[in-house]
């Protein structure tokens, strides 16, 4: 039980395997946004009282483990992050100050799994989406 946490009345290990798409799968997640969202993601989910364990951002698409504690439900957080990302992609690049909820930025759905004991296998698995998106280009499977 080393690897749980806690909170006042409860010890957990809930982790999960989220991946999610920008509006119409655009390759939107390349140079100063990639770099912002990284910091951002972290930030946001510090927040929240979650932890980022691993993730990756293809062009587009992100992948995160990531550890949300009992009292959240995923969708609350994955709600979270991807609304006041949106907002601050918007802020930023966007030119965008005022009354503006970010609402062009992400695709509405996601995908989520828990991880289990299986963590080391998610993280790798996170971690070569690069090098399988090179393959999948090129043909290969």
């Amino acid at each position: 039980m080393d690897n749980y946490k806690s909170l006042t009345h409860s010890r957990y290990d809930c982790k999960y395997h989220v991946v999610f798409v920008p509006k119409f799968r655009k390759k939107a997640l390349f140079g100063k946004i990639r770099q912002y969202l990284k910091i951002a993601f972290h930030e946001l989910a510090r927040q929240k009282g979650c932890e980022i364990l691993s993730g990756h951002m293809a062009g587009d698409h992100v992948h995160m483990c990531i550890e949300i504690p009992p009292k959240y439900a995923v969708s609350e957080v994955i709600g979270y992050l991807k609304g006041k990302s949106a907002i601050a992609v918007a802020r930023q690049f966007g030119q965008k100050q005022k009354n503006f909820n970010g609402e062009n930025f992400w695709a509405r759905g996601y995908a989520v799994s828990t991880v289990g004991f299986e963590l080391g296998k998610v993280q790798e698995y996170i971690a070569h989406q690069e090098t399988l998106e090179k393959e999948q280009d090129e043909g290969r499977f």
